[in-house]
């Protein structure tokens, strides 16, 4: 195939693509469980260098990569065209994946909203203070958590190298679950070890 073919073939993918992203994004909005996947990622950065929780981010780097193909061809700038051009393959085959599982992340997010709410209802009547000690037993917890979510991820990234073409859409989809799941962990663990430090300066004032 053409370079020429090449280039109209992806320009017209890439439409198509933000057409969907455009209207995925605003049905996403329309969902109260989009709250708790707001500010996330939704790829790592060997992807894109975007950190958006809005596909439209996505395909505007994808038409910002494009344009620099397009001027590489003209300038007859061969290994770095193909190179350009593998890097759209793949964040066009990476963002078909996640429209696929668009539907299953917020169905999760939407379960996690729910368990949230309940654990918040039991804890109205409360006032809860966390023992440094329970924190860091929930820190560790945390940390195990992380260590499997990566082995987990190692796995499926063996898999997916050795899947069948018939497998490999399914594959990446749960990659890309787990690279949530994994940001998702990341993202408490911050939060509990602030919690373990506002703890202890308040210990020391109390003291």
């Amino acid at each position: 195939m053409s370079y020429a073919t090449s280039l109209n073939k992806i320009e017209t993918i890439i439409k198509d693509l933000e057409h969907s992203a455009m209207n995925i994004d605003t049905n996403n909005h329309k969902l109260k469980a989009h709250d708790l996947l707001k500010d996330s990622a939704l790829f790592s950065t060997d992807l894109f260098n975007t950190s958006s929780d809005l596909f439209i981010d996505y395909i505007n780097e994808i038409k910002l990569n494009f344009s620099q193909l397009q001027r590489l061809v003209s300038n007859n700038n061969k290994p770095l065209a193909e190179y350009r051009l593998e890097s759209i393959e793949r964040q066009i085959s990476s963002l078909l994946n996640a429209f696929n599982a668009n539907k299953s992340i917020h169905n999760e997010a939407q379960h996690r909203l729910n368990a949230r709410k309940a654990r918040r209802l039991k804890q109205s009547a409360q006032k809860l203070i966390q023992p440094s000690q329970n924190l860091y037993q929930t820190l560790a917890e945390h940390h195990e958590f992380e260590r499997r979510l990566m082995q987990m991820l190692a796995d499926k990234e063996l898999e997916r190298n050795s899947a069948s073409k018939q497998q490999i859409d399914k594959v990446s989809q749960e990659v890309l679950v787990l690279h949530q799941r994994l940001g998702r962990c990341r993202q408490a663990i911050s939060k509990i070890e602030n919690n373990i430090v506002n703890y202890e300066k308040r210990s020391i004032i109390k003291k």
